[in-house]
């Protein structure tokens, strides 16, 4: 098994609050097996492009126990795209035949925007795609998504 998660990684973040990030990951995986000669290798690849903005001092009011309350915090934006290809190949030792036995490619979308409510007190908004085309006609193209709302309370804040 060799794997090098990141090959390649950019990370730059801007005075202007800007953020971009660029990742390149590559893995495989060999198996040889002595019964019928042949050696399996799942190899993938992926890249992944992000981007992220925050908005700072953005203010919610909002009533609360007939009161009108104000809260003044950071706005944290950030997208992530992500194409990753695995293909797993059988290789015969003593004949020179490969066949493609499985293997998809996955495109990602993941959005997050998180909001500090207070010191200790965090809400997120998530949404995350995935798309899978398979290798080989036998399995069927598929589609997920996944999408939520997160309040995280700290305990121990600092």
């Amino acid at each position: 098994i060799e794997e090098f998660s990141p090959l390649v990684k950019v990370d730059f973040k801007m005075r202007n609050s800007f953020s971009l990030k660029a990742e390149v990951r590559k893995d495989r995986m060999l198996n040889l097996n002595f019964n019928n000669n042949t050696l399996t290798e799942i190899e993938g690849r992926e890249f992944i492009v992000g981007a992220g903005y925050r908005v700072k001092n953005v203010k919610f009011r909002f009533k609360f126990d007939d009161k009108n309350r104000t809260v003044n915090g950071d706005l944290n934006i950030r997208a992530d795209f992500s194409l990753r290809n695995n293909i797993t190949l059988i290789r015969d030792v003593d004949l020179d035949n490969d066949q493609v036995t499985g293997g998809q490619k996955i495109f990602s979308l993941k959005l997050l925007a998180d909001y500090a409510l207070s010191r200790n007190l965090t809400a997120s908004f998530y949404y995350d795609q995935n798309s899978s085309k398979y290798a080989v006609s036998t399995s069927f193209p598929r589609n997920s998504f996944s999408t939520g709302i997160i309040i995280q309370y700290n305990l121990g804040g600092l």
